[in-house]
């Protein structure tokens, strides 16, 4: 039995926080979908095992507390979404949203019904709560499997926007459950003013904080998150007090209008938000995870067990075969839509409200009812998040990703860098937040990447699955250390590496190669230099080829004079091509490219052809006598 003292609603808080996060790293390091360890850290935590999170300690306050994250998790959700995408599938996310929602939720209430024999009316609370499937569970698995655009943009709208038609029909649901006899209109009503009101309470909040983002003299730069936060949980709560529940869609609403509304600290707000959304998340699950009774699920037996499999393997795929159809979509990509619908925070929270009010109303089913969407989202999340995976494998829905390299810089030094990768055909994106520079690569024919390439979700659009490699070239080889650590953080088979400022007191050597990456061009570099050369078009990139080393030292020295003078790129040989590093040894057969200064040519080229080196460029000239060789080069 739990101590007295663990009844404390700041220490059950307190720890619920601790575990969230905890929980969730715990996932990462396990490659397992997040929910998946929350819903069980909060179970071993709750009343049910060891006792150190009380929920009922926060009384009604555990609600406040709901709505409050709520809000946040599902406007950071909503910012994400590019409606220039959700055009492009319109359709079919139209069509899930009401027809397919509208057979999910007649056919959990015919599952109910029928196999857990409630009353049409507990029943019918059932449907309408199942109808989400949600984005708090959908986003993470969509990261973690990565499948074609198409089929990821449909998932992860329709689980937005679901959310808040889902939540504001099962509460009018329940209205209507408990206040019979205001007969059909309380529907046609109560979904109007709800609706009505959240759409518009959101819509002014969004153009709000729109407004006030694009100037910095109503909103400081250091003060932008907070206003947005602030907005955003004063507009979900007035539009629920205008309108009960209302408050979910107010949430969306802004959302898409600050996500689609070019802001300029877009990225901050929204680094900001998903930051907030990861700790609310984990916080939200172990709450509600440990509110849950184990001993309820259980009673629910076969018959509930037998329901959640209905729901997934018989509404789900009707539910999309009906919304789909004529959609373009193949049948690989529908079905494995069909597959992946796992039930999410909003369904566990509503539930959570239903129990209490038809507790309090005497209906008996109501703790019953919240077991059996527990379950629903237990076993939803783990299987199908387990699954994903495989299943996105055999149906060929997987995102196909060339292999090749991803650069963070887009400035004249990274552009040769990618020309030599590019001539050897190896797939280069250049990543920049700078619009001058990614033009001139787009010139140059390079796929670019507008945004902050230290953000996970810039670092996500790059797709770092199956890339051979990430380079950070910035002017900031800060930067650059910590792009290529964000790097291993998401893709560890990935080389990364970082370029470096000779003479720089930052980054050396040695931390790099401690942190598992590796130093471009072999060696730092006196980058300023170089970068400005190539902008000035001073110098060419050449092709040598190693036949017979003349002397030991075959790779060009990264100090004194002939640092000046040439700096190696890339290496071919016959099992492939990769960037000059400092764990790259030349043998014979290699061919290299070499970054020459056109003021510093004969030097460079007297030196590689001493060393054993003869120019694979026809027009490159072998010295017939060779410069006297610098101090370092003897």
């Amino acid at each position: 039995m739990a101590s007295p003292a663990l009844a404390n609603p700041s220490l059950t808080l307190g720890l619920s926080l601790v575990a969230g996060i905890l929980a969730q790293l715990l996932a990462r390091h396990l490659s397992v979908p997040g929910i998946v360890v929350l819903l069980s850290a909060g179970v071993l935590l709750g009343p049910e095992a060891l006792g150190l999170i009380q929920p009922a300690s926060l009384g009604p306050a555990l609600q406040t507390v709901v709505g409050f994250s709520v809000s946040v998790i599902l406007f950071e959700g909503a910012m994400s979404l590019d409606v220039r995408k959700l055009r492009r599938e319109a359709r079919s996310i139209q069509r899930l949203v009401t027809l397919g929602a509208a057979i999910t939720a007649v056919g959990g209430t015919l599952a109910a019904r029928a196999l857990m024999g409630w009353d049409w009316k507990v029943s019918a609370l059932f449907g309408t709560l199942v109808m989400v499937t949600g984005p708090t569970v959908i986003t993470p698995l969509l990261r973690r499997v990565r499948v074609t655009h198409r089929v990821a943009t449909v998932l992860e709208a329709e689980g937005i926007f679901v959310d808040a038609v889902g939540a504001i029909i099962a509460v009018v649901a329940l209205d209507m459950a408990l206040h019979a006899e205001e007969g059909p209109w309380l529907l046609v009503s109560a979904l109007g003013s709800r609706w009505g009101v959240g759409l518009a309470v959101g819509a002014l909040t969004g153009l709000l904080i729109t407004v006030g983002l694009r100037k910095a003299s109503w909103v400081p730069e250091d003060m932008t998150n907070v206003f947005t936060l602030a907005l955003v949980l004063g507009a979900f709560q007035v539009s629920n007090a205008l309108a009960p529940e209302s408050g979910v869609l107010a949430a969306i609403a802004a959302g898409l209008v600050v996500g689609n509304g070019k802001v300029p600290a877009r990225r901050e707000v929204l680094a900001f938000k998903e930051q907030l959304t990861l700790m609310l998340l984990g916080m939200l699950f172990i709450l509600l995870a440990a509110d849950m009774r184990l001993s309820q699920v259980t009673a629910l037996g076969w018959r509930g067990l037998l329901t959640v499999l209905v729901l997934m393997l018989v509404v789900r795929p009707v539910a999309v075969a009906a919304s789909t159809a004529g959609s373009g979509l193949s049948r690989n990509e529908k079905a494995f839509i069909a597959w992946l619908g796992p039930r999410g925070i909003v369904a566990a929270a509503v539930a959570s409200l239903f129990a209490t009010r038809l507790g309090a109303q005497g209906v008996q089913e109501g703790q019953a009812l919240r077991a059996l969407v527990f379950l629903v989202i237990g076993v939803t999340v783990v299987v199908q998040g387990l699954s994903g995976g495989v299943v996105a494998g055999l149906l060929g829905v997987r995102r196909v990703v060339p292999r090749g390299y991803v650069l963070l810089g887009a400035n004249a030094l990274a552009r040769q860098v990618a020309h030599a990768l590019q001539a050897r055909d190896e797939a280069v994106l250049l990543v920049d937040s700078s619009d001058a520079t990614l033009k001139r690569a787009q010139q140059e024919g390079f796929r670019v990447l507008f945004g902050n390439g230290l953000e996970e979700r810039t670092l996500l659009r790059a797709e770092p699955e199956g890339r051979q490699g990430f380079v950070g070239l910035t002017h900031n080889e800060g930067v650059n250390l910590l792009f290529a650590e964000r790097v291993r953080a998401l893709q560890r088979t990935a080389r990364s590496y970082t370029a470096l400022h000779r003479r720089h007191v930052g980054v050396s050597t040695d931390t790099v190669s401690a942190t598992g990456g590796h130093v471009l061009f072999g060696a730092e570099r006196d980058l300023d230099v170089w970068v400005t050369r190539c902008e000035q078009g001073a110098v060419s990139r050449e092709s040598w080829r190693l036949e017979a080393p003349q002397v030991e030292n075959i790779v060009p020295p990264a100090t004194g004079n002939l640092e000046e003078a040439l700096v190696p790129l890339v290496l071919e040989r016959e099992t492939g091509t990769v960037l000059f590093d400092e764990s790259t040894v030349p043998v014979a057969g290699d061919r290299v490219d070499f970054l020459v200064a056109h003021g510093r040519k004969d030097e460079a080229h007297a030196w590689l052809s001493a060393h054993g080196w003869r120019p694979v460029t026809s027009d490159v000239p072998i010295p017939d006598t060779l410069p006297p060789l610098g101090r370092r080069d003897r």
